[in-house]
Protein backbone atom coordinates (compact mmCIF):
# COMPACT_ATOMS: atom_id res chain seq x y z
CA UNK A 1 0.00 0.00 0.00
CA UNK A 2 1.45 3.34 -1.06
CA UNK A 3 0.96 5.90 1.68
CA UNK A 4 3.45 8.57 0.55
CA UNK A 5 1.11 10.27 -1.99
CA UNK A 6 -1.58 10.62 0.69
CA UNK A 7 0.95 12.05 3.12
CA UNK A 8 2.22 14.56 0.57
CA UNK A 9 -1.33 15.81 -0.06
CA UNK A 10 -2.09 16.48 3.62
CA UNK A 11 1.25 18.07 4.49
CA UNK A 12 2.15 21.63 3.63
CA UNK A 13 5.02 22.07 1.18
CA UNK A 14 7.26 23.31 4.00
CA UNK A 15 6.48 20.28 6.20
CA UNK A 16 6.97 17.95 3.24
CA UNK A 17 10.42 19.42 2.57
CA UNK A 18 11.29 19.06 6.27
CA UNK A 19 10.13 15.45 6.17
CA UNK A 20 12.49 14.70 3.26
CA UNK A 21 15.40 15.89 5.41
CA UNK A 22 14.28 13.80 8.39
CA UNK A 23 13.89 10.68 6.23
CA UNK A 24 17.60 10.72 5.42
CA UNK A 25 18.50 10.10 9.09
CA UNK A 26 15.72 7.68 10.05
CA UNK A 27 15.15 4.05 9.13
CA UNK A 28 11.35 4.28 9.36
CA UNK A 29 8.40 4.92 7.08
CA UNK A 30 7.73 8.58 6.18
CA UNK A 31 4.30 8.61 7.87
CA UNK A 32 5.79 7.30 11.13
CA UNK A 33 8.53 9.95 11.03
CA UNK A 34 5.95 12.68 10.31
CA UNK A 35 3.82 11.71 13.33
CA UNK A 36 6.81 11.31 15.67
CA UNK A 37 8.16 14.76 14.74
CA UNK A 38 4.83 16.54 15.05
CA UNK A 39 4.41 17.37 11.36
CA UNK A 40 0.99 15.74 11.59
CA UNK A 41 -0.93 14.31 14.53
CA UNK A 42 -1.92 10.66 14.66
CA UNK A 43 -5.61 11.64 14.55
CA UNK A 44 -5.06 13.81 11.45
CA UNK A 45 -3.19 10.99 9.71
CA UNK A 46 -5.88 8.42 10.56
CA UNK A 47 -8.56 10.81 9.26
CA UNK A 48 -6.67 11.23 6.00
CA UNK A 49 -6.37 7.45 5.55
CA UNK A 50 -10.04 6.99 6.46
CA UNK A 51 -11.11 9.55 3.86
CA UNK A 52 -8.90 7.96 1.20
CA UNK A 53 -10.20 4.41 1.71
CA UNK A 54 -13.70 5.10 3.01
CA UNK A 55 -13.04 3.78 6.50
CA UNK A 56 -14.32 4.74 9.93
CA UNK A 57 -12.16 6.12 12.76
CA UNK A 58 -13.25 4.92 16.23
CA UNK A 59 -12.44 5.81 19.82
CA UNK A 60 -11.52 2.33 20.98
CA UNK A 61 -11.68 3.25 24.67
CA UNK A 62 -15.46 3.58 24.31
CA UNK A 63 -15.80 0.19 22.61
CA UNK A 64 -16.50 -3.08 24.43
CA UNK A 65 -14.48 -6.08 23.23
CA UNK A 66 -16.22 -9.35 22.39
CA UNK A 67 -13.99 -11.89 24.14
CA UNK A 68 -15.52 -14.85 22.30
CA UNK A 69 -14.77 -13.17 18.97
CA UNK A 70 -11.22 -12.32 20.03
CA UNK A 71 -10.58 -15.93 21.00
CA UNK A 72 -11.19 -17.05 17.39
CA UNK A 73 -8.07 -15.27 16.12
CA UNK A 74 -4.39 -16.22 16.59
CA UNK A 75 -2.73 -14.08 19.26
CA UNK A 76 0.53 -14.06 17.28
CA UNK A 77 -1.12 -12.10 14.45
CA UNK A 78 -2.89 -9.77 16.88
CA UNK A 79 0.32 -8.90 18.73
CA UNK A 80 2.57 -8.75 15.68
CA UNK A 81 0.34 -6.51 13.55
CA UNK A 82 -1.51 -4.64 16.33
CA UNK A 83 -4.92 -5.71 15.10
CA UNK A 84 -7.95 -6.07 17.37
CA UNK A 85 -11.15 -7.87 16.29
CA UNK A 86 -13.56 -6.43 18.84
CA UNK A 87 -17.24 -6.51 17.75
CA UNK A 88 -19.73 -8.39 15.56
CA UNK A 89 -21.94 -6.28 13.30
CA UNK A 90 -24.59 -7.89 11.01
CA UNK A 91 -22.63 -11.05 10.31
CA UNK A 92 -19.33 -9.19 9.98
CA UNK A 93 -16.66 -8.41 12.55
CA UNK A 94 -15.00 -5.06 13.12
CA UNK A 95 -11.22 -5.17 13.45
CA UNK A 96 -9.34 -2.10 14.69
CA UNK A 97 -6.12 -1.26 12.85
CA UNK A 98 -3.65 1.32 14.12
CA UNK A 99 -0.99 1.15 11.42
CA UNK A 100 -2.38 1.83 7.92
CA UNK A 101 0.39 -0.37 6.49
CA UNK A 102 -1.30 -3.35 8.15
CA UNK A 103 -4.65 -2.94 6.39
CA UNK A 104 -3.61 -5.63 3.90
CA UNK A 105 -3.26 -8.12 6.77
CA UNK A 106 -7.00 -7.85 7.50
CA UNK A 107 -7.81 -9.77 4.28
CA UNK A 108 -5.37 -12.55 5.24
CA UNK A 109 -6.85 -12.73 8.75
CA UNK A 110 -10.36 -12.93 7.32
CA UNK A 111 -9.33 -15.81 5.03
CA UNK A 112 -7.63 -17.69 7.90
CA UNK A 113 -10.56 -17.33 10.31
CA UNK A 114 -13.42 -17.67 7.85
CA UNK A 115 -15.01 -14.56 9.38
CA UNK A 116 -15.63 -11.55 7.09
CA UNK A 117 -13.82 -8.57 8.62
CA UNK A 118 -14.39 -4.84 8.30
CA UNK A 119 -11.32 -2.74 9.11
CA UNK A 120 -11.72 0.44 11.16
CA UNK A 121 -8.95 2.81 12.22
CA UNK A 122 -7.98 3.59 15.83
CA UNK A 123 -5.04 5.03 17.72
CA UNK A 124 -2.19 2.54 18.07
CA UNK A 125 -1.86 3.23 21.78
CA UNK A 126 -5.54 2.46 22.38
CA UNK A 127 -5.27 -0.80 20.43
CA UNK A 128 -2.20 -1.80 22.46
CA UNK A 129 -4.03 -1.00 25.71
CA UNK A 130 -7.03 -3.14 24.73
CA UNK A 131 -4.76 -6.01 23.67
CA UNK A 132 -2.95 -5.86 27.04
CA UNK A 133 -6.26 -5.64 28.87
CA UNK A 134 -7.73 -8.75 27.25
CA UNK A 135 -4.68 -10.85 26.36
CA UNK A 136 -2.18 -9.53 28.92
CA UNK A 137 1.41 -8.34 28.66
CA UNK A 138 3.35 -11.00 26.75
CA UNK A 139 0.19 -12.96 25.96
CA UNK A 140 1.55 -14.30 22.68
CA UNK A 141 4.71 -15.60 24.36
CA UNK A 142 2.71 -17.14 27.22
CA UNK A 143 0.60 -19.11 24.72
CA UNK A 144 3.76 -20.46 23.12
CA UNK A 145 5.18 -21.46 26.52
CA UNK A 146 1.93 -23.26 27.37
CA UNK A 147 2.15 -25.16 24.08
CA UNK A 148 5.77 -26.13 24.77
CA UNK A 149 4.89 -27.33 28.25
CA UNK A 150 1.85 -29.25 26.98
CA UNK A 151 4.10 -31.11 24.57
CA UNK A 152 6.46 -32.01 27.43
CA UNK A 153 6.12 -35.46 28.99
CA UNK A 154 6.76 -34.21 32.53
CA UNK A 155 4.13 -31.90 34.04
CA UNK A 156 6.47 -29.93 36.28
CA UNK A 157 6.81 -26.28 37.20
CA UNK A 158 9.70 -24.87 35.16
CA UNK A 159 13.02 -24.58 37.02
CA UNK A 160 11.37 -25.23 40.38
CA UNK A 161 13.48 -27.13 42.88
CA UNK A 162 16.52 -27.44 40.62
CA UNK A 163 20.05 -26.84 41.83
CA UNK A 164 22.42 -24.34 40.21
CA UNK A 165 23.81 -26.66 37.56
CA UNK A 166 20.45 -28.14 36.62
CA UNK A 167 18.94 -24.66 36.71
CA UNK A 168 21.44 -23.44 34.13
CA UNK A 169 20.64 -26.35 31.84
CA UNK A 170 16.91 -25.84 32.25
CA UNK A 171 17.27 -22.10 31.59
CA UNK A 172 19.20 -22.81 28.40
CA UNK A 173 16.45 -25.15 27.20
CA UNK A 174 13.72 -22.58 27.86
CA UNK A 175 15.79 -19.50 26.96
CA UNK A 176 14.10 -18.34 23.71
CA UNK A 177 10.56 -18.04 25.07
CA UNK A 178 11.42 -17.00 28.64
CA UNK A 179 13.87 -14.38 27.40
CA UNK A 180 11.24 -12.99 25.05
CA UNK A 181 8.61 -12.92 27.81
CA UNK A 182 10.87 -11.00 30.23
CA UNK A 183 11.96 -8.66 27.43
CA UNK A 184 8.34 -7.91 26.53
CA UNK A 185 7.66 -7.08 30.17
CA UNK A 186 10.61 -4.66 30.30
CA UNK A 187 9.76 -3.05 26.94
CA UNK A 188 6.17 -2.51 28.09
CA UNK A 189 7.44 -0.92 31.33
CA UNK A 190 9.70 1.46 29.41
CA UNK A 191 6.90 2.32 26.97
CA UNK A 192 4.62 3.30 29.86
CA UNK A 193 7.43 5.42 31.42
CA UNK A 194 7.46 3.21 34.49
CA UNK A 195 9.79 3.99 37.39
CA UNK A 196 9.34 0.64 39.20
CA UNK A 197 8.08 -2.80 38.22
CA UNK A 198 6.65 -4.90 41.09
CA UNK A 199 6.40 -8.67 40.55
CA UNK A 200 4.56 -9.89 43.64
CA UNK A 201 3.86 -13.53 44.58
CA UNK A 202 0.42 -14.21 46.06
CA UNK A 203 -1.39 -17.38 47.04
CA UNK A 204 -3.30 -17.50 43.75
CA UNK A 205 -0.40 -16.44 41.52
CA UNK A 206 1.78 -13.46 40.70
CA UNK A 207 0.60 -9.88 40.34
CA UNK A 208 2.54 -7.41 38.20
CA UNK A 209 2.23 -3.71 38.96
CA UNK A 210 3.90 -0.71 37.31
CA UNK A 211 4.55 2.53 39.18
CA UNK A 212 3.80 5.37 36.76
CA UNK A 213 3.94 9.00 37.92
CA UNK A 214 4.25 7.75 41.49
CA UNK A 215 1.09 5.59 41.42
CA UNK A 216 0.94 1.80 41.13
CA UNK A 217 -1.16 0.24 38.38
CA UNK A 218 -1.96 -3.45 38.04
CA UNK A 219 -0.92 -4.82 34.64
CA UNK A 220 -3.21 -7.35 32.97
CA UNK A 221 -1.41 -10.63 32.31
CA UNK A 222 -2.74 -14.02 31.19
CA UNK A 223 -3.50 -16.34 34.15
CA UNK A 224 -1.20 -18.94 32.55
CA UNK A 225 1.78 -16.75 33.49
CA UNK A 226 1.59 -18.21 37.02
CA UNK A 227 2.95 -21.50 35.66
CA UNK A 228 6.14 -19.71 34.62
CA UNK A 229 6.67 -17.49 37.68
CA UNK A 230 9.78 -19.39 38.71
CA UNK A 231 11.21 -19.16 35.18
CA UNK A 232 10.69 -15.38 35.19
CA UNK A 233 12.46 -15.03 38.55
CA UNK A 234 15.34 -17.23 37.38
CA UNK A 235 15.72 -15.28 34.14
CA UNK A 236 15.87 -11.97 36.03
CA UNK A 237 18.44 -13.44 38.45
CA UNK A 238 20.62 -14.56 35.56
CA UNK A 239 20.34 -11.13 33.92
CA UNK A 240 21.33 -9.54 37.27
CA UNK A 241 24.22 -11.98 37.82
CA UNK A 242 22.66 -13.27 41.04
CA UNK A 243 22.69 -16.74 42.56
CA UNK A 244 19.73 -18.58 41.02
CA UNK A 245 19.92 -21.35 43.65
CA UNK A 246 19.53 -18.96 46.59
CA UNK A 247 15.84 -18.61 47.43
CA UNK A 248 16.07 -17.92 51.18
CA UNK A 249 17.95 -14.61 51.36
CA UNK A 250 17.37 -11.16 49.82
CA UNK A 251 19.56 -10.34 46.81
CA UNK A 252 20.31 -7.09 44.98
CA UNK A 253 21.60 -6.80 41.43
CA UNK A 254 21.72 -4.61 38.39
CA UNK A 255 20.87 -4.99 34.70
CA UNK A 256 22.00 -2.77 31.87
CA UNK A 257 19.72 -2.78 28.84
CA UNK A 258 19.20 -1.04 25.57
CA UNK A 259 15.51 -0.75 24.73
CA UNK A 260 14.42 0.87 21.45
CA UNK A 261 17.84 2.48 21.18
CA UNK A 262 17.68 3.92 24.73
CA UNK A 263 20.00 2.92 27.54
CA UNK A 264 18.10 1.68 30.59
CA UNK A 265 19.69 0.89 33.95
CA UNK A 266 17.64 -1.56 36.06
CA UNK A 267 18.23 -2.01 39.78
CA UNK A 268 16.92 -5.39 40.92
CA UNK A 269 15.81 -6.25 44.46
CA UNK A 270 14.64 -9.79 45.27
CA UNK A 271 13.16 -10.68 48.67
CA UNK A 272 11.79 -14.12 49.72
CA UNK A 273 8.14 -13.92 50.75
CA UNK A 274 5.53 -16.41 51.97
CA UNK A 275 4.36 -17.45 48.51
CA UNK A 276 7.63 -17.05 46.61
CA UNK A 277 10.21 -14.42 45.75
CA UNK A 278 9.05 -10.82 45.32
CA UNK A 279 10.92 -8.67 42.79
CA UNK A 280 11.10 -4.91 42.39
CA UNK A 281 12.85 -3.47 39.33
CA UNK A 282 13.81 0.22 39.51
CA UNK A 283 14.12 1.53 35.93
CA UNK A 284 16.43 4.47 35.27
CA UNK A 285 15.97 5.77 31.74
CA UNK A 286 19.21 7.67 31.20
CA UNK A 287 18.17 9.17 27.87
CA UNK A 288 15.11 10.81 29.47
CA UNK A 289 17.04 12.39 32.34
CA UNK A 290 17.76 16.11 32.17
CA UNK A 291 19.81 17.44 35.07
CA UNK A 292 18.80 21.07 35.26
CA UNK A 293 17.24 22.93 38.20
CA UNK A 294 14.75 24.68 35.91
CA UNK A 295 13.72 21.34 34.36
CA UNK A 296 12.91 19.78 37.76
CA UNK A 297 10.35 22.55 38.22
CA UNK A 298 12.00 24.49 41.04
CA UNK A 299 10.18 27.84 41.40
CA UNK A 300 12.25 30.98 40.91
CA UNK A 301 11.83 32.15 44.52
CA UNK A 302 13.45 28.90 45.69
CA UNK A 303 15.90 28.37 42.83
CA UNK A 304 17.65 31.72 43.44
CA UNK A 305 18.57 31.14 47.14
CA UNK A 306 19.34 27.46 46.42
CA UNK A 307 21.77 28.53 43.69
CA UNK A 308 23.47 30.77 46.23
CA UNK A 309 23.71 27.93 48.75
CA UNK A 310 25.36 25.47 46.36
CA UNK A 311 28.04 28.05 45.55
CA UNK A 312 29.17 28.54 49.16
CA UNK A 313 32.86 27.81 49.86
CA UNK A 314 32.10 25.20 52.53
CA UNK A 315 29.24 23.68 54.49
CA UNK A 316 26.61 20.96 54.16
CA UNK A 317 23.57 21.18 51.86
CA UNK A 318 20.98 18.46 52.40
CA UNK A 319 18.09 17.30 50.19
CA UNK A 320 15.41 15.39 52.06
CA UNK A 321 12.35 13.38 51.15
CA UNK A 322 11.10 9.79 50.81
CA UNK A 323 12.35 7.27 48.26
CA UNK A 324 11.37 8.26 44.72
CA UNK A 325 10.87 11.96 45.48
CA UNK A 326 13.55 13.11 43.02
CA UNK A 327 16.38 13.82 45.47
CA UNK A 328 19.10 12.34 43.25
CA UNK A 329 17.90 14.32 40.23
CA UNK A 330 18.03 17.56 42.23
CA UNK A 331 21.53 16.81 43.53
CA UNK A 332 22.89 15.97 40.07
CA UNK A 333 21.26 19.13 38.73
CA UNK A 334 23.00 21.13 41.47
CA UNK A 335 26.36 19.54 40.62
CA UNK A 336 25.85 20.38 36.95
CA UNK A 337 25.22 24.00 37.93
CA UNK A 338 28.59 24.32 39.67
CA UNK A 339 30.65 21.89 37.57
CA UNK A 340 33.67 23.48 35.91
CA UNK A 341 37.28 22.63 34.96
CA UNK A 342 38.43 24.53 38.07
CA UNK A 343 36.28 22.48 40.47
CA UNK A 344 36.95 18.87 41.49
CA UNK A 345 33.77 17.01 42.38
CA UNK A 346 33.82 13.50 43.87
CA UNK A 347 30.75 11.42 44.75
CA UNK A 348 30.28 8.34 46.96
CA UNK A 349 27.07 6.55 45.99
CA UNK A 350 25.20 3.29 46.52
CA UNK A 351 24.61 2.64 43.72
CA UNK A 352 25.98 5.11 41.17
CA UNK A 353 22.69 5.90 39.42
CA UNK A 354 23.82 8.24 36.65
CA UNK A 355 27.25 8.58 35.08
CA UNK A 356 28.25 12.21 34.64
CA UNK A 357 31.31 13.46 32.77
CA UNK A 358 33.57 15.77 34.70
CA UNK A 359 32.65 14.16 38.03
CA UNK A 360 34.61 11.40 39.81
CA UNK A 361 32.15 8.78 41.08
CA UNK A 362 32.76 6.00 43.62
CA UNK A 363 30.54 2.93 44.06
CA UNK A 364 30.02 1.81 47.68
CA UNK A 365 30.81 -1.86 48.41
CA UNK A 366 29.76 -2.51 52.00
CA UNK A 367 30.68 -6.21 51.87
CA UNK A 368 34.37 -5.38 51.46
CA UNK A 369 34.34 -2.44 53.85
CA UNK A 370 33.93 0.41 51.34
CA UNK A 371 31.09 2.18 53.17
CA UNK A 372 30.01 5.80 52.80
CA UNK A 373 32.13 6.77 55.81
CA UNK A 374 35.20 4.80 54.63
CA UNK A 375 34.91 6.21 51.11
CA UNK A 376 34.57 9.73 52.44
CA UNK A 377 37.71 9.41 54.56
CA UNK A 378 39.68 8.25 51.53
CA UNK A 379 38.49 10.82 49.01
CA UNK A 380 39.53 13.71 51.23
CA UNK A 381 43.09 12.79 50.21
CA UNK A 382 42.10 13.35 46.56
CA UNK A 383 41.84 17.10 47.10
CA UNK A 384 38.13 17.58 46.22
CA UNK A 385 36.32 20.90 46.28
CA UNK A 386 32.82 19.45 46.32
CA UNK A 387 31.72 16.10 47.74
CA UNK A 388 28.44 14.27 47.19
CA UNK A 389 27.47 11.55 49.67
CA UNK A 390 24.61 9.48 48.30
CA UNK A 391 22.86 9.23 51.67
CA UNK A 392 23.59 9.92 55.34
CA UNK A 393 22.39 6.69 56.93
CA UNK A 394 24.15 6.62 60.29
CA UNK A 395 26.12 8.65 62.81
CA UNK A 396 29.49 7.61 61.37
CA UNK A 397 28.61 8.91 57.91
CA UNK A 398 27.11 12.06 59.42
CA UNK A 399 30.30 12.78 61.40
CA UNK A 400 32.44 12.18 58.32
CA UNK A 401 30.34 14.71 56.40
CA UNK A 402 30.66 17.19 59.26
CA UNK A 403 34.44 16.80 59.34
CA UNK A 404 34.68 17.27 55.57
CA UNK A 405 32.70 20.51 55.72
CA UNK A 406 34.83 21.79 58.63
CA UNK A 407 37.98 21.29 56.53
CA UNK A 408 36.75 23.61 53.78
CA UNK A 409 34.62 21.40 51.53
CA UNK A 410 31.09 21.75 50.21
CA UNK A 411 29.20 18.55 51.02
CA UNK A 412 25.93 17.53 49.34
CA UNK A 413 23.88 14.64 50.67
CA UNK A 414 20.38 13.24 51.16
CA UNK A 415 18.47 12.42 54.32
CA UNK A 416 15.10 10.76 54.93
CA UNK A 417 12.92 13.27 56.78
CA UNK A 418 9.36 14.50 56.28
CA UNK A 419 10.29 18.17 56.04
CA UNK A 420 13.32 20.47 55.99
CA UNK A 421 13.44 21.52 59.71
CA UNK A 422 13.41 17.87 60.83
CA UNK A 423 16.87 17.40 59.24
CA UNK A 424 18.48 19.31 62.13
CA UNK A 425 16.97 17.10 64.83
CA UNK A 426 17.56 13.96 62.74
CA UNK A 427 21.33 14.58 62.65
CA UNK A 428 21.36 15.19 66.41
CA UNK A 429 19.43 11.93 66.91
CA UNK A 430 22.22 10.19 64.96
CA UNK A 431 24.69 11.28 67.62
CA UNK A 432 26.16 14.45 66.09
CA UNK A 433 26.79 17.22 68.62
CA UNK A 434 24.21 20.02 68.22
CA UNK A 435 26.89 22.72 67.92
CA UNK A 436 28.44 20.84 64.97
CA UNK A 437 25.08 20.58 63.20
CA UNK A 438 24.43 24.28 63.81
CA UNK A 439 27.80 25.39 62.45
CA UNK A 440 28.01 23.18 59.36
CA UNK A 441 24.50 22.73 57.86
CA UNK A 442 23.89 25.72 55.60
CA UNK A 443 20.60 24.71 54.06
CA UNK A 444 18.04 21.91 53.74
CA UNK A 445 15.80 21.37 50.71
CA UNK A 446 12.78 19.11 51.24
CA UNK A 447 10.92 17.93 48.15
CA UNK A 448 8.14 15.74 46.80
CA UNK A 449 6.84 14.92 43.34
CA UNK A 450 3.20 15.61 42.48
CA UNK A 451 1.35 14.78 39.30
CA UNK A 452 0.66 17.45 36.69
CA UNK A 453 -2.98 17.80 35.77
CA UNK A 454 -3.63 16.82 32.14
CA UNK A 455 -3.75 19.96 30.01
CA UNK A 456 -6.18 18.37 27.56
CA UNK A 457 -8.98 17.54 29.99
CA UNK A 458 -8.54 19.72 33.07
CA UNK A 459 -11.90 21.24 33.93
CA UNK A 460 -12.63 24.56 35.68
CA UNK A 461 -13.71 24.03 39.25
CA UNK A 462 -15.32 26.56 41.60
CA UNK A 463 -15.42 24.99 45.07
CA UNK A 464 -17.07 26.74 47.99
CA UNK A 465 -14.43 27.96 50.50
CA UNK A 466 -15.98 25.73 53.18
CA UNK A 467 -15.14 22.69 51.03
CA UNK A 468 -11.42 23.51 51.10
CA UNK A 469 -8.85 22.88 53.84
CA UNK A 470 -8.40 25.85 56.17
CA UNK A 471 -4.97 26.75 54.77
CA UNK A 472 -6.37 26.87 51.20
CA UNK A 473 -9.18 29.33 51.89
CA UNK A 474 -7.16 32.51 51.47
CA UNK A 475 -6.04 34.00 48.16
CA UNK A 476 -8.55 31.91 46.21
CA UNK A 477 -8.18 32.49 42.45
CA UNK A 478 -11.23 32.92 40.27
CA UNK A 479 -10.76 29.48 38.71
CA UNK A 480 -9.30 26.24 39.99
CA UNK A 481 -9.02 23.02 37.98
CA UNK A 482 -9.81 19.40 38.67
CA UNK A 483 -8.65 16.19 36.96
CA UNK A 484 -11.22 14.48 34.73
CA UNK A 485 -9.50 12.02 32.38
CA UNK A 486 -9.40 11.78 28.59
CA UNK A 487 -7.85 9.79 25.72
CA UNK A 488 -4.58 11.72 25.95
CA UNK A 489 -3.94 10.80 29.62
CA UNK A 490 -5.45 7.29 29.46
CA UNK A 491 -8.48 8.48 31.46
CA UNK A 492 -6.32 9.19 34.53
CA UNK A 493 -6.53 12.97 34.55
CA UNK A 494 -2.80 13.49 35.11
CA UNK A 495 0.27 13.35 32.88
CA UNK A 496 3.84 13.74 34.15
CA UNK A 497 5.08 15.09 37.48
CA UNK A 498 6.56 18.26 38.90
CA UNK A 499 8.50 18.92 42.10
CA UNK A 500 7.29 20.86 45.13
CA UNK A 501 9.99 22.26 47.40
CA UNK A 502 10.65 23.64 50.87
CA UNK A 503 13.98 25.41 51.44
CA UNK A 504 15.28 26.02 54.97
CA UNK A 505 18.24 28.43 55.11
CA UNK A 506 20.24 28.44 58.31
CA UNK A 507 20.45 31.75 60.17
CA UNK A 508 21.79 32.88 63.59
CA UNK A 509 18.44 32.17 65.32
CA UNK A 510 18.17 28.65 63.87
CA UNK A 511 21.80 27.95 64.82
CA UNK A 512 21.06 28.98 68.40
CA UNK A 513 17.85 26.92 68.47
CA UNK A 514 19.76 23.89 67.15
CA UNK A 515 22.48 24.23 69.81
CA UNK A 516 19.72 24.36 72.44
CA UNK A 517 18.13 21.20 70.97
CA UNK A 518 14.91 22.96 69.96
CA UNK A 519 12.22 20.79 68.40
CA UNK A 520 11.70 20.56 64.66
CA UNK A 521 8.32 22.24 65.17
CA UNK A 522 9.93 25.28 66.82
CA UNK A 523 12.49 25.58 64.01
CA UNK A 524 9.71 25.23 61.46
CA UNK A 525 7.63 27.95 63.14
CA UNK A 526 10.61 30.33 63.05
CA UNK A 527 11.40 29.53 59.39
CA UNK A 528 7.79 30.10 58.24
CA UNK A 529 7.67 33.37 60.18
CA UNK A 530 10.77 34.49 58.27
CA UNK A 531 9.41 33.61 54.83
CA UNK A 532 10.03 29.90 54.22
CA UNK A 533 7.67 28.48 51.60
CA UNK A 534 6.46 25.07 52.81
CA UNK A 535 5.79 22.01 50.67
CA UNK A 536 2.08 22.60 51.17
CA UNK A 537 2.31 26.26 50.12
CA UNK A 538 4.40 25.36 47.07
CA UNK A 539 1.76 22.82 46.05
CA UNK A 540 -1.04 25.34 46.58
CA UNK A 541 0.81 27.82 44.35
CA UNK A 542 0.83 25.16 41.61
CA UNK A 543 -2.92 24.66 42.12
CA UNK A 544 -3.49 28.39 41.71
CA UNK A 545 -1.41 28.33 38.50
CA UNK A 546 -3.48 25.44 37.12
CA UNK A 547 -0.56 22.97 37.11
CA UNK A 548 -2.10 20.44 39.49
CA UNK A 549 -5.27 19.76 41.48
CA UNK A 550 -6.23 20.26 45.11
CA UNK A 551 -6.70 16.50 45.52
CA UNK A 552 -3.13 15.86 44.41
CA UNK A 553 -1.66 18.35 46.91
CA UNK A 554 -3.79 16.85 49.71
CA UNK A 555 -2.54 13.38 48.75
CA UNK A 556 1.13 14.34 49.04
CA UNK A 557 1.33 16.96 51.81
CA UNK A 558 0.10 17.57 55.34
CA UNK A 559 -1.47 20.83 56.48
CA UNK A 560 0.78 23.54 57.86
CA UNK A 561 0.11 23.86 61.57
CA UNK A 562 2.04 26.66 63.20
CA UNK A 563 1.19 27.37 66.79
Amino acid sequence: MKLDPILQRVLSSTDWDQLQLLIQNEDKRPDEIAVENGLITEDEWLSAIAEEFGLEVVNLRNQAVDRDLLAKFPTKTIFRHELLPYARVNGFANVAVGDPAHLDVVDELSAQSGIPLIPVLARRREIAEKIREHLGVGGDTINELVRIQADDDEDVDLLEGLDHESGELAESAQAPSVIRLVNELLVEAVTQKTSDVHIEPHEKGIVIRFRVDGMLRIQPVPPEINRFASAIVTRLKIMSRLNIAEKRLPQDGRIKLRVAGREIDVRVSIIPMIHGEGIVLRLLDKDRMVFDLTHVGMPGEIRKPFNELIRLPHGIILVTGPTGSGKSTTLYSALNEIKSPETKIITVEDPVEYHSSGISQIQVHSKIGLTFAAGLRSILRHDPDVILIGEIRDGETAMSAIQASLTGHVVFSTLHTNDAPSAMTRLIDMGVEPYLVASTVEGVLAQRLIRRICKFCKTPHHPHPEELPIDFRSDLPETLYEAVGCRECSEIGYAGRIGIFELLQNDPEIREMTVNRASAGAIRKHAIKHGMTTLRQCGWNYVREGLTSIDEVLRVTKGDIVG
